[in-house]
């Protein structure tokens, strides 16, 4: 049951300006969604992203949507509202989705339930999603988990993408890893 850059994508759900702000580990979740990109495009993990109503919530912010590209937008809180975006990774044959992003118990939670019911394997990055409130955070980590889906760690991730040791990816991944997290 582990991800590979072949079999798996990674999904940045909403990390826009307005959320970042409101939540308390908002600077966190981006330097870990950051990073995640980053060992994305060093490993050749497909990645893709969504904005949730950005009329309201503002863009994502600046240093995600460089590494981003075009994003989905949504006013469903579920991605499964942007089907154009699980259905191409279902032609590439990705059966495999980490999920990062905001808020852990509004859209990551709601992708995550869609992508179990339609028979994805879903992995969250516990330490890359984020809620304003610590008690909803937890709860969704908790009830996601008990649905089906893989808590993971940012550094796990890319670990588990980079599989072996001794390779200039490696060398990559090992510089995110031991990058140290803002003040």
């Amino acid at each position: 049951m582990m991800m590979s850059p072949g079999d798996t994508a990674l999904l940045v759900i909403d990390v826009q300006e307005k959320l970042v702000a409101a939540l308390p580990e908002g600077k966190r979740v981006v330097w870990n969604v950051r990073r995640l990109l980053d060992g994305a495009k060093i490993l050749g993990v497909r990645a893709g992203g969504t904005e949730q109503y950005p009329q309201g919530l503002g863009p994502t912010v600046p240093e995600l949507t460089e590494r981003l590209g075009p994003l989905s937008e949504k006013l469903s809180f579920s991605c499964g509202g942007c089907p154009g975006l699980l259905a191409e990774l279902e032609q590439r044959g990705i059966g495999k989705v980490l999920v990062a992003g905001m808020e852990t118990h509004v859209c990551v939670q709601q992708t995550v339930l869609d992508l179990l019911a339609a028979g994805w394997s879903a992995f969250v990055a516990v330490d890359a999603v984020g809620s304003r409130f610590e008690i909803d955070h937890r709860t969704a980590l908790d009830r996601m988990n008990s649905a089906g889906a893989t808590l993971t760690t940012t550094e796990a991730a890319l670990f588990e993408w980079c599989a072996i040791a001794g390779t200039p990816e490696f060398k990559q991944i090992s510089r995110l890893a031991r990058e140290s997290y803002p003040q």
